[in-house]
């Protein structure tokens, strides 16, 4: 199922590279969305970060529920001549992938919150879900299955949960606001002294 990658070293590194990387990159940035805005307040980014984390967990959720309905063994298993293993074997149910209903959950939810972000973590959650299926993982099935769960976890908090994300988002707020606030000082401060010494450079040149 996966030949064309594994029988192509110069595909199959990168592939491997970016699967290994690109799990626990997506969950730093999307943490990190929690600090792009500047301290006090409940901002769409960190709504964003809070909504996109609790609907990862819905559909993680979600997925052990369908797994027990449906125990789809793995394509590594079912299909042993056609598939090549290119990560450590999992012994968890095929279906639904468990990367791409988180990858998507966060996605959405980002995407709920600002478009362009939106579409970047979309991108990196359609790129995350391929990997899944080069690597011998999941059949496009589960990825796809992974998706629609992903969606509706991210619907679900967006829609439904709104108000208690909020609250939970005030009340984080609080708690990390004075680790976060000192950090956006000394980066504004950094900016400008940044700025104007480039104006500086600017005055002189023309000088």
């Amino acid at each position: 199922m996966n030949a064309e990658v594994a029988t192509r070293d110069w595909l199959e590194d990168p592939v491997t590279t970016f699967a290994t990387l690109a799990v626990p990159l997506y969950a730093l940035a999307t943490i990190a969305l929690w600090f792009v805005s500047r301290p006090p307040g409940v901002s769409r980014w960190r709504l964003a970060s809070v909504s996109a984390l609790v609907a990862a967990g819905i559909a993680l959720i979600a997925n052990q529920a369908i797994a027990h309905v449906w125990d789809r063994p793995r394509p590594f298993i079912t299909h042993v001549g056609a598939t090549h293993l290119l990560s450590a074997p999992s012994p968890d149910a095929s279906f639904p992938s468990d990367h791409a209903a988180a990858a998507f959950a966060i996605a959405f939810c980002v995407l709920a919150f600002s478009r362009w972000a939106g579409v970047w973590f979309l991108s990196a959650a359609t790129l995350i879900g391929l990997s899944r299926i080069a690597l011998g993982m999941h059949y496009p099935s589960d990825v796809v299955a992974g998706l629609l769960v992903g969606w509706a976890a991210a619907l679900v908090v967006v829609h439904l949960g709104r108000p208690t994300i909020r609250r939970v988002t005030a009340i984080a707020g609080r708690i990390t606001d004075p680790l976060v606030a000192p950090m956006w000082t000394r980066a504004a401060g950094w900016i400008s002294e940044s700025a104007a010494a480039a104006r500086r450079a600017r005055s002189g040149s023309r000088a």
